[in-house]
This record gives C-alpha cells, structure tokens and sequence, in this order.
C-alpha cells in the first residue's frame, strides 16, 4: 500500500474515534480492523501486510506512532529523533540512523504531547524544554522548535525492564567482588555516597545498584527530576518528583523544596537523583547534621567533583570555598566514579575517600583504580579495577558515629 493511502486510511479510523470518552484498546483495534477490512474490499491486501497496517495504525492513534517498536526493543537502549530530519538509535554502544522518520512535525509533536501528558508535564512555546518520562521508566528529554532549529528534537534513554543487578555488574567487569563487597559494607552502615561520572556513564543505574543493599528496615525518601530510580526492596518508601510552573498558577517545586521537605519526613535515607544546580547547597547541609544520603553530580574525575561541588553551591549561596571544601570533606564518606570507555562498556573507573582538608583543599585517598592492559582482538578494552589503598573503615566509623 502507498504511503498516501496509508495516511488516508488513518485519517478515517481517527475520524470515526469517539472522542467523548476515552476508547479502550480493544474497542480502537476492532475499529481499524473494521476499516482494514473496507479497504481490502478495494484493493487486495496480504495477510502480512494486514498485520503490518493494524500494528502501525494503532500505535500511532493510541501509542507512540513509529517510535512504539523501538521501545520495546531491549536491544536499543535510546532513541534520538532529529525532528523529521531522522531518527538514531544506540545498540550495543553503537550510534546507528535508521531508515524512518516522521512524516510532519506535528505528527512527532502529538508523540510528545502524549508523553508530556502521561507524567504531568507542560511543554510549549512558553515552556520549550522539558524532562519527561515514560510508563516503563524511561527518561525523555525534550526540546521544541524554534529553540531547535531543526526540531522537535526527542531523546529516549530506556532502561531494562528488571533493574541491574550487582551480579550483573560483576558479570560485566564492572568492578571486583572484593570492591562489591566493601560497598555493601559502607551502604549498610550508612555511609553518604556521591556517584560521579560522564553523561550516559551508568550513574542512575549504579544508583539503583546500591540501593539494593540498604536495609529494609529503613524509611527511603528518593527526590528526582523525573522519577527513574526502581528501588524494589524497601517497603517504607518515598518517591518524591519536582514540578514545573504552569499556566494555571501552580508554582514550581524544585530539587531544593523537595530536599527541605524530606529533611521533616523523618527519613533514615535521602537518594537525589541528581544534584545539578543550587540543591548542592541543601545537600551538603543535609550530609554534615547526620542524615544518611546517596546522589549523583555529572564530573570527569572524583577530583573534579569537588570543583563541581563547588560551583554549585556558589549558585545559590555566598560562601567561602574554604567552608565548602570543609563540609565536602566532613559531608562525603565515599566517592565512586563511573566512565564510559571507548568500546561502549561501562566501568567503575575509581573509589575515593575524603580522608581530610589540608591547606585549603579536600584529601583524597584512593582505595580502587581502574588499570587498563589492552585492547582485545575484538576491540573490547580489557582490565581490571585494582585496590591501591586501604579500606574505608574510617567512613564506616563516622557514619556508625550518626
């Protein structure tokens, strides 16, 4: 069947939708199934090809149009859409254009619109940036024309659909049992945590990891942008999501309200999805009066972070980088950093522990290194992720001494 005649046949089922109340699936199934059947009357249609409009019809009416396959692939772990422009994927850590696309902007911008609406998101002219996320947990991203040029452009991030396991990290080469075992020990005592790493490096997910090992005794208060973390295990559970400001008057909740209003919820622990902006200033507060938490901060080194740190606080905050640097220090019982190495593969590039502040800057200890020793013929990197240092006993002490 032409294109043509494909779109005409979708505008007439989407004519004939009762837009009075919401159709459930079967009812818009037997709907294109009724038309398909009127086509065929005109034009002999396979069986396949039968198969083939009913499938793409109904997850453009009811689904996420061209994009619905895609997310249900496992094997692809996001999706770049350029606007009508084309649309990218990445498989096994390899960037790939696919041969599809959207036929009109405002086909992609009613995929968005459907997204947006599903987790109570705004986005327009006035608002032309947004975080968003799907049903399953996976994180969007979006940015309208005319601020893309050549827009809208939508980013997927998908996860598996059963979080990652530590065993599963294991598996990878992530890190070494002796290192997964040492983290279990400082998770379960309560260390602080920070998680630092590149974009796409895993932090989320290694997050997600290290939240298997806190006790299920505890009362979990998670704060995020757009609700990713799938934290299973800890029945006394607080999910907490920011909120962008809206036309009908309702203000905006942030990173910071959230953190402050945790702080009054009783938590035994605080997870931040990510700190990224001024809520470092309510973080590191948090860390250095006794509450037990666990965040993310986009860095290139655990050297880097404190910079970073830094900065951030400096954005909401008049403070001297002395005191910030002191509270990084005394806050923070562990660092783990996380890359992306050249192969697509996901490593703990190294563990650190602040050990103190020495003429005006944070000491790092480093306890596990990654050491590259080649590349294998498969252009897979190999090495190992070593101990160089001693234990982080100490921040097992301190964060006991709550």
């Amino acid at each position: 069947m032409e294109r043509e005649d494909e779109r005409r046949l979708q505008e007439l089922i989407t004519q004939r939708l009762d837009l009075s109340r919401e159709m459930t699936e079967e009812e818009i199934r037997e709907l294109i199934d009724e038309q398909i059947r009127q086509e065929s009357k005109k034009r002999h249609l396979e069986v396949a090809e039968r198969e083939r409009l009913r499938r793409e019809i109904f997850h453009s009416i009811r689904q996420l149009g061209i994009l619905q396959e895609l997310i249900e692939n496992p094997e692809i772990t996001e999706i770049m859409v350029n606007g009508v422009e084309g649309i990218f994927i990445e498989r096994e850590g390899k960037l790939e254009k696919l041969p599809i696309a959207f036929d009109s902007r405002e086909k992609l911008r009613h995929v968005i619109w459907q997204i947006t609406a599903g987790c109570n998101r705004v986005v327009n002219e006035a608002s032309p940036i947004v975080d968003a996320r799907l049903p399953d947990g996976a994180r969007v991203n979006v940015v309208l024309d005319p601020v893309a040029v050549n827009g809208p452009i939508l980013t997927i991030r998908r996860f598996p659909p059963r979080p990652i396991t530590m065993e599963q990290l294991l598996a990878m080469g992530a890190l070494t049992r002796e290192c997964r075992d040492e983290l279990e020990r400082l998770v379960r005592a309560g260390c602080n945590i920070l998680v630092s790493g590149g974009t796409g490096s895993g932090k989320t997910t290694f997050l997600n990891v290290l939240s298997r090992f806190i006790p299920d005794t505890e009362r979990v208060i998670t704060i995020e942008d757009s609700a990713e973390l799938q934290i299973r295990n800890i029945p006394n559970l607080v999910s907490l999501e920011t909120r962008n400001a809206n036309v009908e008057g309702c203000r905006e909740i942030t990173i910071r309200d959230l953190i402050r209003a945790s702080l009054r919820m009783r938590p035994d622990r605080i997870i931040v999805g990510e700190v990224r902006g001024k809520e470092a200033v309510d973080m590191l507060q948090s860390v250095n009066v006794g509450h037990s938490a666990m965040t993310t901060v986009h860095a290139n080194s655990v050297r880097d972070v404190v910079s970073r740190l830094e900065t951030m606080v400096l954005m909401g905050m008049e403070m001297p980088l002395s005191a910030i640097r002191k509270q990084i220090a005394a806050g923070f019982g562990l660092m783990v950093h996380l890359g992306r190495l050249a192969d697509g593969s996901r490593r703990i590039l190294e563990v650190a522990q602040p050990v103190g502040f020495d003429q005006g800057d944070v000491v790092m200890r480093t306890i596990y290194r990654f050491e590259r020793s080649g590349i294998a013929e498969n252009g897979k990197i190999q090495g190992e992720l070593r101990k160089v240092g001693e234990s982080a006993d100490e921040s097992i002490r301190k964060a006991e001494g709550k």
